[in-house]
């Protein structure tokens, strides 16, 4: 059985890279939002034409990111939502709302520091981590029944 995961969230860190790689023997397929900031930014005037105003600018730039995301939460299995330390990722909560109602297994992913904050976030999931060695074992158990080691 292959896991469709999705990773969303915090782009200025390397979970996503620790989780994939932590994850290479395990029968799991991943999809994320567009992680590098020009391309997301600019992806509706590169491909739409230029905006004068920046908020049309953003504007065009966001709805085409919503095409993908919308798409990459629909057919997850599970999706892993990172809120990091420094930035406000408010993308990332409208990825854990959109994915809870959906139906979707959700896996929160932040830090002590923003455990009051995200409560109600924190409440939709079936996990809440801090770390992605922890999602990566719960996948590991999800897809085999094993225990970490």
């Amino acid at each position: 059985m292959t896991l469709k995961v999705y990773l969303s969230g915090e782009i200025h860190t390397d979970w996503r890279d620790q989780i994939i790689s932590g994850a290479k023997d395990l029968d799991v397929q991943f999809d994320s939002a567009v992680t590098d900031h020009a391309s997301s930014d600019d992806c509706g005037v590169r491909i739409m034409g230029d905006e004068p105003d920046k908020f049309w600018h953003d504007n065009k730039g966001a709805k085409l990111n919503a095409i993908r995301t919308r798409k990459g939460l629909a057919d997850a299995d599970v999706v892993v939502v990172r809120f990091g330390e420094k930035y406000k990722q408010w993308n990332a909560a409208f990825d854990a709302g959109y994915a809870a109602a959906l139906g979707k297994s959700l896996i929160i992913m932040h830090g002590a520091d923003h455990q009051h904050a995200l409560k109600e976030v924190d409440a939709a999931a079936l996990a809440v981590t801090e770390t992605p060695q922890q999602v990566v074992e719960i996948l590991q158990y999800v897809l085999t029944g094993a225990l970490p080691k």
